[in-house]
């Protein structure tokens, strides 16, 4: 969570009780993520801008990490659209699509700079296929908190999971 020096330290502070989280501004430092987030296998989430850490009602904004030569769980985010933005390596971003009729992988390859939407309930996963380089991504998301469903695999939006 974010500490209480998250808030400007030129503001006054009024005594014992602080005053409530959505009447300042506040700076969350780099090194002061929450990691305390819902979480899938082979990454790891970490809470910048949250309910909990902030008091934001409809925004949730943190970073992701992808290890090298890890692919995360399949999971979606619920009714969550999440906006991804590619700080730093390669992840690629797979889910189902049977626009062509029949469901098949597709991969979104992406570099430093690159953006992803990926809209409420789609399932997919992120792969980090580099084998020397972490893959770093900012999220953001229009619910307060991180929703994540992890799912035993793909499936199209609408169609039954696949079990395996």
């Amino acid at each position: 969570m974010a500490s209480p020096d998250a808030f400007h330290p030129d503001l006054p502070d009024d005594g014992d009780d602080p005053p409530p989280l959505r009447s300042r501004l506040h700076h969350i430092r780099a090194d002061a993520l929450d990691a305390d987030t819902a979480q899938s296998g082979g990454m790891r989430r970490f809470a910048a801008i949250s309910g909990r850490t902030v008091g934001s009602e409809r925004i949730w904004m943190g970073q992701t990490h992808v290890a090298p030569g890890t692919a995360s769980a399949d999971h979606h985010h619920g009714a969550s659209e999440t906006a991804i933005h590619v700080v730093r390596g390669h992840p690629e971003f797979v889910f189902l699509d049977d626009s062509g009729g029949t469901p098949k992988e597709i991969r979104l390859r992406t570099s430093p700079g690159d953006y992803i939407f990926v809209p409420p309930y789609v399932p997919h996963r992120e792969e980090n296929p580099s084998t020397g380089e972490e893959a770093v991504v900012v999220i953001a998301r229009s619910t307060q908190e991180a929703i994540v469903v992890n799912l035993p695999g793909l499936y199209v939006l609408g169609q039954e999971p696949h079990t395996g």
